[in-house]
């Protein structure tokens, strides 16, 4: 399928952004918030803070939202950045294409807290959500870039600690490897528009804090997956992360889990936070919405 005429917009959108990128993490958190706040929601979107502990969430419900059927959602950044803030309209319409209500997570960021920080509260929001009475069978975990990673590294906790565990996770250009061994790290540096190795490496270190990358719960690439839901991967073709995507669901195919491994031709890292202006940003919503119908109900 030819990209549409869209994605050269949202590519240079993204050179320039990546170009303008300074060396300290306060200027980066700026920078995105900035960068992501005119980002249109879904008419009509409720949104509501909530307090879990020493952190804080955030509910993003659109308009007919089924209240039983829940994503709790990672948002991405390097494990530095990125907010339910920066992540909202992508949030509100997920919640659409998905009808039930989306929790995006703000979850602790390095520097001041390194791994395994969010692993922990994503596992301590997710007993929230169990001991108000949701269904994990109504529940999917979702995340993009370190959130996609996040996602599959809180499902591998889960199953250690003995959870009922969600119905699917969900990844969206997942960052999975803290040691950024696969190829298209190479073959694809020269046509990613925002994310490069020099970057990712630096961020894994800050994130890391010392730890050894290959620790499974940071780098879910060496995780045992026995026993996860449904997963499905999705991923840009142009990305530096493809390799991340592709290992990973080979290895969660390895391990017997239902893992779904979609490669959209020509598409950018989050791609789908462009929905508002990129088709196959919508696309790419919808079938993060489908996907949780078909696996909540």
């Amino acid at each position: 399928m030819a990209a549409s005429q869209q994605l050269d917009k949202v590519i240079e959108m993204m050179k320039a952004r990546s170009a303008g990128r300074s060396l300290t993490v306060e200027d980066d958190r700026v920078s995105y918030e900035r960068f992501t706040y005119d980002f249109p929601l879904v008419e009509g979107t409720r949104c509501e803070r909530v307090g879990v502990g020493s952190v804080t969430a955030e509910w993003v419900t659109a308009p007919g939202a089924d209240e039983n059927r829940v994503m709790l959602y990672f948002h991405g950044g390097g494990y530095l950045f990125g907010s339910t803030r920066t992540h909202r309209a992508t949030l509100s319409r997920i919640s659409q294409a998905s009808g039930g209500r989306v929790l995006g997570l703000d979850y602790r960021l390095a520097p001041e807290f390194a791994f395994p920080a969010p692993v922990e509260d994503a596992v301590a929001v997710y007993r929230w959500l169990l001991s108000n009475g949701a269904d994990p069978a109504k529940i999917t975990l979702g995340g993009d870039s370190a959130g996609g990673g996040l996602t599959v590294s809180t499902l591998v906790a889960l199953r250690y600690l003995g959870e009922p565990l969600p119905a699917a996770g969900i990844c969206v250009s997942a960052w999975a490897d803290l040691e950024h061994t696969g190829e298209a790290m190479t073959t694809n540096a020269e046509v990613d528009p925002s994310v490069n190795r020099e970057r990712l490496s630096r961020m894994a270190k800050i994130f890391l804090g010392g730890k050894d990358p290959r620790t499974p719960l940071a780098s879910p690439i060496h995780a045992d997956l026995h026993g996860l839901p449904p997963l499905i991967m999705m991923v840009g073709s142009i990305e530096v992360l493809l390799d991340d995507s592709v290992r990973l669901s080979e290895r969660a195919r390895s391990a017997g889990v239902d893992a779904t491994l979609e490669v959209w031709d020509d598409m950018p890292h989050n791609w789908h936070m462009y929905a508002h202006l990129l088709p196959e940003g919508q696309q790419a919503v919808e079938r993060i919405g489908e996907f949780a119908r078909e696996h909540t109900g």
